[in-house]
């Protein structure tokens, strides 16, 4: 996209549609620029035009916020059917950062209403970010994309089961730090036990979720 053709007024994500007054504040105050950075299809990039997804747009997010606002990224998301991949840009003390994000559908047990979410990886300094393009199809191109921003990686296979597998080891990660607290806090000996029961139950389980990466 040609510099300063793609920008997109603000406006119109809050104006033509209906939206609550928080969320508009969030696009008046939280985010200077939106613009639209290139198209990734199967013309200008030789792939077989197979599958529902027929593009992916690289869409940049300037923030003037130092977090990413998820809620208007949904919103700008739902807009179009094709894929996003947002850019976020912030200004910090060692510069500008950016961290890529992107509306996926949470991993489900077969069974459970899928949910979408927006996903933000992890702040780079804007001069060390890179995507990669890797595939043969559109939709492996996208899912790549997804596993550069969810998981710092290019690598597509087997994306949902890996994601899910990195949200329980950030949960159980969490969770034996809450417990390790809780157990040097302790008094009690009876409750020191039994929290020192469940902070080896969930050691175990990291033990095992780490052995199968």
């Amino acid at each position: 996209m040609p510099e300063g053709k793609g920008i997109l007024p603000k406006q119109m994500f809050y104006t033509k549609v209906p939206v609550s007054s928080g969320l508009k504040r969030r696009f008046v105050n939280d985010i200077s620029e939106i613009a639209v950075l290139g198209v990734v299809n199967s013309s200008n990039m030789k792939l077989p035009a197979e599958g529902k997804l027929k593009e992916i747009l690289i869409v940049a997010v300037a923030l003037n916020a130092s977090e990413v606002p998820v809620d208007a990224l949904e919103h700008i998301a739902k807009l179009r059917p094709s894929g996003i991949l947002f850019i976020c840009i912030r200004s910090g003390d060692q510069g500008d950062e950016c961290a890529l994000a992107v509306r996926r559908a949470l991993p489900v047990r077969a069974g459970h209403v899928q949910q979408n979410t927006i996903f933000v990886g992890q702040w780079h300094k804007a001069q060390d970010l890179t995507l990669k393009i890797c595939g043969t199809k559109i939709e492996e191109v996208w899912e790549s994309f997804n596993s550069q921003a969810i998981l710092n990686t290019s690598n597509p296979e087997n994306l949902d089961a890996r994601i899910a597998r990195s949200q329980s080891l950030s949960e159980l990660h969490n969770l034996e730090a809450k417990l390790t607290k809780d157990h040097a806090r302790a008094k009690n000996p009876t409750q020191r036990n039994e929290i020192y029961a469940k902070l080896h139950k969930v050691r175990a389980q990291l033990e095992s979720l780490n052995a199968a990466i």
